[in-house]
């Protein structure tokens, strides 16, 4: 972003905010051409402006500042928030959480964004969070030029759906015969789902999720992320589906 310059109406979700000196917010934006942006809504904690600045409101926001820390002078709803609860939420949260820790400050990602913004919407209207998830964390890995080899193993032959493979990140999948012994054991049925996006039962989402967790995980410098902690701690004294097939 050049120094100093004036931005208007630019596409934006907040990712996170925090206090700043007696009235004030920093904001963590994800906008639609700047990437992650950090700025300085100036009021924001009274009045009725606190109401506008929440997570899960498509917005249209305005900013002028130089640097890494700008300051915000307008923003405008573009749509109705996006209501959600309990998992949903913390979903969501997990969503704000991966883009805050993997990307950089001023770093436009356009089709992250877009990304982003159909996750955070499917979460809000769909039933099942999981295969929404899974997706989200394949196109994000896709963009950050960390995506994986999903449709041909490691020798370049197509990945067959009745086969098993042991995934190693930093090569592919490789045909083997058997899960014993293997890191990152996975069907290929797992893998075509993954690239498609169309899960066809629990045991391939549970799959995916632990081989998309590992994949995210070389990235996170070894800091656990908080909403997959407590999504974890849900899951583990859950009996519904929904949060057993996160």
């Amino acid at each position: 972003m050049t120094r100093g310059a004036r931005v208007a109406l630019e596409p934006a979700w907040i990712l996170h905010r925090r206090p700043y000196r007696d009235t004030s917010e920093i904001l963590d934006l994800f906008t639609a051409n700047h990437g992650r942006m950090a700025a300085v809504a100036r009021g924001s904690r009274r009045g009725k402006r606190q109401m506008a600045l929440e997570p899960f409101q498509p917005l249209h926001v305005s900013w002028s500042g130089r640097g890494e820390l700008v300051t915000l002078t307008g923003v405008e709803h573009r749509g109705p928030g996006l209501q959600a609860a309990g998992g949903k939420l913390l979903s969501m949260f997990y969503v704000n959480e991966l883009v805050l820790r993997l990307t950089g400050r001023q770093d436009p990602h356009p089709e992250i964004f877009a990304a982003y913004e159909n996750a955070i919407c499917r979460l809000s209207r769909e039933d099942a969070e999981a295969p929404v998830l899974r997706c989200f964390e394949r196109d994000l890995l896709d963009a950050l030029g960390y995506g994986l080899l999903l449709i041909r193993d490691v020798d370049g032959q197509d990945v067959e759906p009745e086969s098993i493979y042991a995934y190693r990140l930093e090569e592919g999948p490789r045909r083997v015969t058997d899960r014993a012994g293997s890191t990152l054991p996975v069907s290929g049925a797992t893998l075509l789902a993954i690239q498609s996006g169309q899960f066809g039962d629990a045991g391939q989402l549970r799959e995916a999720r632990v081989l998309l967790t590992a994949a995210l995980d070389q990235y996170l410098g070894g800091r656990p992320l908080k909403s997959r902690q407590v999504l974890n701690a849900l899951r583990s004294r859950a009996t519904g589906p929904s949060l057993l097939a996160k």
